[in-house]
């Protein structure tokens, strides 16, 4: 039997044709992965750093915010410290009976029957107004109730200071 000799260089022509072909392709085709490849990977690492930018912010959003609640919070103890000696020093002087606690009285009526001068005595400080002390068990008892008053008020602030920080 005689080879085709023809046939078959024609057939290796086809052949390595066929591989070259594919051999460019797989070249192009391979470059145009690679470079979506890198276009990706650029694309994901500019998210990363986007979404570890947001975080920074909203974190140091966070710290701010947690050291404003921490001053406010100082603040308030300042204050109710502050109150709680002057209470506590006011409280040991009506005890010591260092200071009294006087109620201005009307001298105008009489109608309680009250009859108290309407002038002063000459050591007072009031001009012309009558006063009346207060028992010391009494004026305890005053001071009691506005250390309360105080602190409700100071506890009001407080909170409304923690609002304004979180409406901000």
């Amino acid at each position: 039997m005689a080879v085709p000799w023809r046939a078959v260089g024609l057939l290796a022509l086809v052949l390595i044709g066929a591989g070259s072909v594919w051999q460019f392709q797989d070249w192009r085709y391979g470059k145009q992965l690679a470079d979506q490849a890198r276009q990706h990977g650029e694309t994901l690492n500019q998210l990363t750093m986007a979404g570890a930018e947001a975080q920074k912010a909203e974190q140091d959003k966070r710290l701010a915010l947690e050291q404003k609640l921490a001053d406010s919070e100082q603040t308030h103890y300042r204050k109710l410290s502050d109150a709680q000696r002057d209470q506590d020093r006011l409280r040991d002087r009506l005890a010591t009976a260092d200071v009294r606690l006087s109620v201005l009285l009307d001298a105008t009526d009489v109608a309680k029957g009250c009859g108290v001068p309407a002038t002063a005595g000459a050591g007072g400080v009031d001009h012309a107004a009558v006063r009346a002390r207060l028992d010391p068990a009494h004026a305890q008892r005053i001071i009691a109730i506005t250390h309360e008053g105080d602190r409700g008020l100071i506890a009001l602030q407080a909170c409304q200071a923690h609002v304004r920080a979180f409406t901000r």
